[in-house]
């Protein structure tokens, strides 16, 4: 690790190193994101590549216009990224965040020499993990991504230095992050990287010896498999899921036996569907009863959920009516800081009526929808393409007011 030097520039080079650039890489980047003007001023690549190992070892800061150039080339802001008093890690400016100044000193000293890293630091990161978590359930994974990887490389970093039990946790904690870089990968479309993500906490997960970890990762791979369609591998995963039962909590069985039944509804097999549902309804119940045995990534989990989680598998099986209620009731206990999925669950409610034929439902539930579903959820926005061809094809004129307000996006 570098010496001793300031926060501003230990970020600078993080920030680099965390996309994989080379120091020549960073000042073609800088270049790039100048003016035609300010281009021509700039000096070569070799002496810009000499000025950013100074910057990044702290012997110089950068001057104009290098500072927003890096903020331009990072996508970051220009203030945050410099400032004094920047986060040891990279992290949303949120107040519960901010560390005082003796465990600032101590998460610095971490990074600096891993072996350091001590069980202060440690709890910082994993509320970092769990005010991300609930940042993204209102902004959806695209602006967070950058930040939380940020996050996962010093996790990564700070786990080849602690040993014994410290060790085990950050190793879970490399898992946990993974595994939501990997669902946030999804939310941004690139599923090939969500994948090989998954199969990283996977991973991490059976090293660190949670079971529970291990298990969701593979829920969350049934639920990217049924995500594109392909039920048959949505229920080997679920059911590989449950091959660590008896090592789980309920509630992670419960995740298991939805994901299997919604893989089952995908190929029209309503009766295997609805077993599993039922069985999954009495395992979400009983994990209800006792909330603090569950692991802190199933903070959502709760009978609402489930109840929508019934809607879609509903939907798969061409349920209209059974589906909307379901929606209806899961969706009235979800809150409003829910925006992303909010916009998706009400996508598929605005379906589920089209499909049972309340053109009027399905039309007020997708105009009050679309705005937050363009904003944050894609996924939420083709459901309510969908629901736009349900309409049409039921001759129905209303699908032309939700395509106006797609179309505007």
């Amino acid at each position: 690790m570098i010496a001793d030097v300031p926060a501003w520039a230990a970020r600078l080079r993080a920030e680099r190193r965390d996309r994989l650039w080379s120091q020549k890489e960073m000042a073609r980047r800088l270049a790039e994101a100048a003016d035609d003007h300010t281009r021509a001023r700039l000096p070569s690549r070799e002496s810009m590549v000499r000025m950013l190992r100074d910057w990044e070892a702290g012997r110089h800061k950068p001057s104009d216009p290098y500072p927003m150039l890096y903020a331009r080339a990072f996508a970051l802001d220009e203030a945050e990224l410099f400032s004094a008093g920047a986060m040891p890690v990279p992290a949303l400016s949120l107040p519960s965040l901010a560390p005082d100044p003796e465990l600032y000193q101590r998460i610095t000293a971490a990074i600096r020499e891993p072996a350091r890293v001590d069980v202060e630091s440690i709890e910082w990161l994993e509320r970092c993990l769990a005010e991300h978590r609930r940042v993204e359930d209102s902004l959806g994974g695209r602006p967070l991504l950058p930040v939380v990887r940020a996050q996962l490389s010093t996790v990564v970093d700070l786990s080849r230095g602690a040993s014994g039990a410290l060790g085990d946790r950050m190793v879970g904690m490399a898992a946990e992050y993974a595994q939501f870089v990997a669902w946030m990968c999804q939310d941004s479309g690139d599923l090939a990287a969500a994948l090989a993500w998954y199969d990283r906490a996977h991973g991490w997960a059976l090293e660190a010896g949670d079971a529970a970890l291990a298990a969701t990762t593979l829920n969350m791979r049934a639920h990217q498999a049924w995500s594109i369609g392909d039920a048959q591998r949505c229920v080997r995963l679920a059911e590989a899921s449950r091959w660590h039962q008896g090592r789980t909590t309920l509630g992670v069985q419960g995740m298991a036996a939805q994901m299997a039944a919604r893989g089952h509804a995908q190929m029209g097999e309503a009766d295997a569907a609805r077993t599993l549902l039922g069985e999954a309804e009495d395992l979400v119940r009983r994990a209800a009863e006792r909330p603090e045995d569950e692991p802190p990534w199933m903070y959502f989990y709760d009978d609402g959920w489930f109840a929508m989680q019934r809607g879609m598998a509903e939907l798969e099986l061409g349920d209209g009516r059974a589906a909307a209620g379901f929606l209806v009731r899961g969706l009235a206990g979800l809150p409003t800081s829910y925006r992303r999925d909010r916009a998706w669950f009400a996508a598929c409610l605005a379906r589920a009526y089209a499909m049972s034929g309340d053109a009027e439902q399905a039309t007020a539930v997708a105009l009050d929808t679309a705005p937050d579903a363009v904003a944050v959820n894609a996924y939420a926005v083709r459901q309510l393409e969908g629901v736009v061809v349900e309409l049409e094809r039921r001759h129905l004129p209303a699908g032309r007011a939700i395509r106006d307000v797609l179309g505007s996006r």
